[in-house]
C-alpha cells in the first residue's frame, strides 16, 4: 500500500538552488535577511546577495573548478549563508563540518570528500590546522581575523554576473551522516534535491515573509541547512542566528525579536516544558513550535504547548532525504504523530522480514520516495545499494505506521543508531575506538532512553586479564577521541558480550532490563 501526500504537488523548477534561494531577493533588497542574535549585526537581502556574487567571483578568478569541494566548519553566524551560496554560485559542492568534531573525525571527512579547502572560525583554527595534514586542502580560510591566518575576506573578488552552470543532478552539499548503520559517510545531494524539500517545505508549511525564525539548530546539520536557512531566505523570511544553545539567550531573542516559529529539537521542548526560566519571558509571539531531529513524545509535546500557549508538532526526516518527508502544516497537529507526507512524496509500511506492504495502522518500516531522496552515499554503492532499492524506495530503518488521516507515528528503530540530542551516533564507530584501549578485550555500544537527550551512548565492556581499568580511565579515553555528543555516560563492566553464531553483537539482550 502506497501513502501518497495529501498535499498538492509543488513546482520543482530546474536550476541552481542559489538562484532558486534568491528568487524574490531584489524585490525585497531593503528587507533584513539574517540577524547575529548574540550581536544584533545584520545583512539585508541585498546585503546578502552581493556578499555571495562577490564570494563567487573570487573563487572563480582563483581558478576554483566546477565540482570542487570546500569544507565549511563554522557555527550558526551571517556568513554561513553567504558561504554556503557564495560556493554553491560558483559551481562548487560544500561539506559541512561539525565544529565539535576532533581533529581525526575532520580529516576522515576532508579525505573522504577530497575537499581542497577549509573555511573555519578563529576558535577552531587548531583543530583545522591539525586535521588538514596528509589531505587535499591547500589552505584554510578564518571568517574573521586570526594571527598566522588567512582571513575569509581574502577570496571575495569582483561579483560574479551569471551563476556558473550547474546540472539540477549535480552535487552541491555533502553533509555526513551514519545512514542506516556504519560508519559516517558523505550524503551526495543535488541542486534538484535541495529545491524540492525547499518547496515542500515552504509550501505545506506555509513559511512567510512575516515570519521571523529562531536559528539555533546548526547550519552544518541538514535539518538547520535546509528548513531554517535555506528555506527561511527562499520565503523571504527573517532569521535570527545563535551560535549554541542558551537557554536564557534562545528565550531573550524570541521576545526581543517577536518569533513566530521556532525550529527546535526535543531537548529544547523539555526546557520549554519544564524550565522556570521560561515564564519571565513573553513567547506571545510564536504560531508554532516545530521538533525534529528525534522523536518526541505525545505528552512532552502536549505539555509545552499548554505552558507557552501554542501547537508543539513535529516533523520526520534525515540527512538522505535532504531532509523532510513528513511534516505538521498548520492546524493539522495531532498528538504523537510526525505528520503527514510532503508534496511529491510517497510512503510505504513494509514488513522489515518479508518485504511485504502494511495497511492503515500497521507498524513496519517507512519507505520514501520523491525527489528529495538522496543521489546516493560519496564513494560508498554498498552502502547506497543497500539503503535506495532498485524501485527508489528509500528505507529508514524506523518502524511506524500510518493511521487512517494519513498521520505518521514513529513507534521504534530499526537500525542500531543512538540518536543523542539529535546527532547521530553509530555505535560500531564507538564500540571501534573502544577496542583501541590497551585494557579493553570486548565491547558493545547501545543507545538508553533519556528524557533531555532522547538517547544517551553506554557501553559494555570486557577487560583484558589482569587489567585495573576504571569506569573514568575509559570514558576519559573517549572524551578525547570522539565529539561531544559521542561521549559514553556508562560503562557495564562484563564478562563476555552476548553475539550471535556469525558474530553479530545481539542488542537486543543488552537493553533486555538486568
Amino acid at each position: 500500500m502506497i501513502f501518497a501526500s495529501p498535499l498538492p504537488d509543488v513546482e520543482i523548477p530546474d536550476m541552481p538552488v542559489t538562484t532558486y534561494v534568491l528568487s524574490h531577493s531584489t524585490d525585497m533588497s531593503g528587507e533584513t535577511a539574517i540577524i547575529d542574535g548574540p550581536t544584533g549585526r545584520t545583512l539585508t537581502y541585498a546585503e546578502l546577495e552581493d556578499g555571495i556574487r562577490a564570494l563567487a567571483g573570487g573563487l572563480v578568478a582563483r581558478g576554483f573548478a566546477k565540482g570542487e569541494v570546500i569544507a565549511l566548519m563554522s557555527p550558526n553566524n551571517p556568513e554561513f549563508a553567504v558561504i554556503f551560496h557564495g560556493i554553491a554560485m560558483a559551481g562548487g559542492t560544500i561539506t559541512t563540518i561539525n565544529p565539535s568534531y576532533t581533529y581525526q573525525e575532520t580529516h576522515h571527512q576532508l579525505v573522504d570528500s577530497n575537499a581542497t579547502m577549509l573555511i573555519t572560525v578563529p576558535l577552531f583554527l587548531d583543530v583545522a590546522r591539525k586535521s588538514i595534514e596528509g589531505t587535499n586542502v591547500r589552505e584554510i580560510f578564518v571568517i574573521g581575523e586570526a594571527e598566522g591566518a588567512t582571513s575569509l575576506s581574502e577570496l571575495f573578488g569582483p561579483p560574479l554576473a551569471e551563476h556558473v552552470p550547474v546540472e539540477p543532478s549535480d552535487v552541491v552539499v555533502l553533509p555526513y551522516s551514519s545512514g542506516t548503520t556504519g560508519l559516517s559517510k558523505g550524503v551526495m545531494l543535488t541542486h534538484r534535491n535541495l529545491i524540492a524539500n525547499i518547496a515542500q517545505v515552504v509550501s505545506a508549511g506555509e513559511i512567510t515573509s512575516a515570519d521571523r525564525l529562531i536559528a539555533v539548530l546548526p547550519f552544518f546539520h541538514i535539518y538547520g541547512m535546509q528548513v531554517l536557512m535555506n528555506t527561511g531566505l527562499k520565503a523571504g523570511a527573517t532569521i535570527i542566528t545563535m551560535p549554541r544553545f542558551d537557554l536564557a539567550q534562545f528565550l531573550q531573542l524570541h521576545q526581543d525579536y517577536a518569533i513566530t516559529r521556532s525550529f527546535v529539537a526535543p531537548p529544547i521542548v523539555v526546557a520549554l516544558a519544564k524550565h522556570p526560566l521560561v515564564d519571565d519571558y513573553d513567547l506571545s509571539s510564536l504560531s508554532q513550535v516545530f521538533s525534529g531531529a528525534a522523536p518526541l513524545s505525545a505528552e512532552l509535546a502536549l505539555a509545552a504547548g499548554a505552558r507557552i500557549g501554542c501547537n508543539v508538532v513535529q516533523g520526520y526526516g534525515m540527512t538522505e532525504l535532504s531532509p523532510v518527508s513528513q511534516l505538521t502544516p498548520p492546524n493539522n497537529f495531532k498528538a504523537g504523530s510526525t505528520g503527514i507526507t510532503a508534496p511529491n512524496t510517497f510512503s510505504r509500511i513494509v514488513d522489515p522480514i518479508t518485504g511485504k506492504d502494511l495497511g492503515v495502522n500497521e507498524d513496519g518500516e517507512l519507505c520514501i520516495k520523491g525527489p528529495q531522496v538522496m543521489t546516493g552515499y560519496l564513494n560508498n554503492p554498498a552502502a547506497t545499494a543497500a539503503t535506495i532499492d532498485p524501485d527508489g524506495w528509500l528505507h529508514t530503518g524506523d518502524i511506524g505506521h500510518f493511521d487512517e488521516d494519513g498521520h505518521l507515528f514513529i513507534v521504534d528503530r530499526l537500525k542500531e543508531l543512538i540518536k543523542y540530542k539529535g546527532f547521530q551516533v553509530a555505535p560500531a564507530e564507538l564500540e571501534a575506538l573502544l577496542l583501541t584501549h590497551p585494557a579493553v578485550a570486548d565491547a558493545a555500544v547501545i543507545g538508553r532512553p533519556d528524557e533531555e537527550a532522547g538517547e544517551i551512548p553506554i557501553a559494555f565492556v570486557v577487560l583484558r586479564p589482569g587489567s585495573e581499568a576504571t569506569e573514568s580511565d575509559i570514558k576519559a579515553f573517549v572524551a578525547e577521541r570522539a565529539a561531544t555528543y559521542k561521549h559514553i555516560h556508562h560503562i557495564t563492566f562484563t564478562d563476555a558480550i552476548p553475539k550471535s553464531a556469525s558474530g553479530k553483537i545481539l542488542r537486543r539482550i543488552l537493553k533486555e532490563p538486568s
